[in-house]
Formats: structure tokens, sequence, C-alpha cells
């Protein structure tokens, strides 16, 4: 655990050295926390393909590409005077004892459901608490990913009944909002991107609801269409090493044969 407090301590020291408006780093100086967001997303993004892929150093790694993030934007707040890293700590610490009190207070009930049934108590006591008027759709679930605050937002209306009874509803609203971004790009019009992107919102919404009544997290089963995709092009590519052709200099014909040879491969496997 000392191992542990003095590693963390140089590592606060090393960004406050990097944000020292004299001796520091001119790129992390003129850094903020809007600059830095897509940082903190990115290497997010990483340690799940870490996680994903298995590879423990990968994780360890991305971690600390994290925990960069957490130090550093703790380091501009506390030059603002707004907050200190180690307030940072405490609060993590005190929502964790406050959200467990089937561990560290008298709550009973230690199953599952009673579990996440007293988490959602806890976490609606708390935005009581704060200063700000309390949606049922409050501004929190929009923060993550727009595929994954669809499926948020529609859990929470789900909650309060405000829902489809079953998928095939869901597969019609969706089949609707297909239809309206099909008008929109009908050859005979312009295409009006502000319109188009309206109805390809309103698509992507249906679907991750479609997806939720499925029982299906939309986000996962895209990043998983991602990879499907990912692992079938770098088998196109290494097909078109072998046979010497060049990627970049492919026609479209020629790349979808090898896609469709690819894809006999694994039919056959």
């Amino acid at each position: 655990m000392e191992d542990l407090k003095a590693e963390i301590t140089e590592l606060y020291d090393v960004v406050a050295k990097l944000r020292d408006p004299k001796e520091g780093c001119p790129w992390d100086l003129k850094q903020t926390h809007q600059s830095l967001l897509k940082y903190l997303i990115e290497e997010s993004y990483e340690f799940s393909h870490s996680v994903e892929e298995q590879d423990y150093n990968e994780m360890r790694d991305e971690l600390g590409d994290i925990l960069l993030q957490v130090v550093l934007h703790s380091q501009l707040a506390q030059e603002k005077e707004k907050f200190k890293l180690v307030d940072v700590v405490k609060s993590i610490k005190e929502k964790m004892i406050r959200r467990h009190p089937h561990v560290f207070g008298d709550e009973k009930d230690n199953t599952i459901k009673g579990i996440k049934d007293n988490w959602e108590k806890i976490k609606a006591s708390e935005r009581e608490n704060k200063p700000q008027r309390n949606y049922e759709i409050g501004h929190d679930l929009l923060s993550f990913p727009s595929l994954t605050s669809s499926y948020k937002i529609g859990k929470k209306t789900n909650k309060i009944n405000f829902d489809w009874e079953d998928h095939s509803q869901v597969l019609y609203k969706v089949e609707e909002e297909w239809q309206e971004l099909k008008e929109e790009l009908t050859p005979q019009r312009p295409i009006d991107k502000e319109r188009v992107n309206e109805e390809m919102g309103d698509l992507l919404f249906s679907m991750a609801q479609l997806a939720r009544h499925l029982d299906i997290d939309p986000e996962v089963c895209l990043r998983q269409a991602n990879l499907k995709f990912k692992k079938r092009f770098n088998q196109v590519e290494d097909i078109a090493k072998k046979k010497n052709i060049k990627i970049s200099e492919s026609s479209q014909a020629e790349l979808e044969s090898l896609w469709q040879e690819v894809k006999s491969y694994e039919k056959s496997e």
C-alpha cells in the first residue's frame, strides 16, 4: 500500500511539473478540460479493446492512460481553485460507501435485485439533493456514447410506463422511420442534409429501442459488428498481399471479390 501511495504521489508531482507555468511542457500548458475530453474518451475505448483482446499488458497501460487523464483534469481544476485530486478520490470513496449499504451499512437485502433497486433509490435521493430541476429524462442520460444514451433513455422511459409493449411494435416504428429516411433520399428531390440528419437520428434511436426490447445492448452489438468487419478486412489484406495486390490501387469490384473469398472461407470452416 505504501508503494501505491508513493507512485500516485509521484504521478501527481509529474503532472504538476508538466503544468508548471515556467518550466512545464508547452503542449500540456495549452490544454483545457474541453481540449482533453477526446483523449479521455479515446483512452477509455482503447481500454475496452484491450479487455476484449484479454491483453493484460495493454489493459495495464491503457488504465494508466486513463488515470493520467483523471490527474490532469484534477490538476486543471486545482489551478482554478475548484477541487483537487484528493477531493476526487474522497468523493468516489464516499459514493461507493453510500451506495453499498448492504456492505458498509445496515441494509440486509444483498440479492442482486435488491442491490439494484436500492442503488436506484439512493441515486434518486442524491439527485433530489442537487440544486437543479429533476427531470425523469435528465441530462445525465446523455453522458454516454450516443447509442448507449438511446438505450438508457429507453430503459428509463420503460420504468415510467412510456414504452412499446413488445419488440414487434418497435419493429413497426423502425420500418416507419426507415421509410421516412428513404423518402428524404428519393432521386427526384435534392438532398436536404438537415432533414436527412434528423431522419437518420430517428432511425438509429428506434433501432436502439428494438435492440433493448430484444435484450441486446446496441453499443455492444455494434462494436461486435465493427470487430467482425475489421477481422474480415484484415483477411482481405492478407489475401491481397499473398496475391501481390495493392489494396490502395484496387477497384471496388476487385476488393468485393476478395471480400467474398474471405466470407466463403468462413462458411467452409
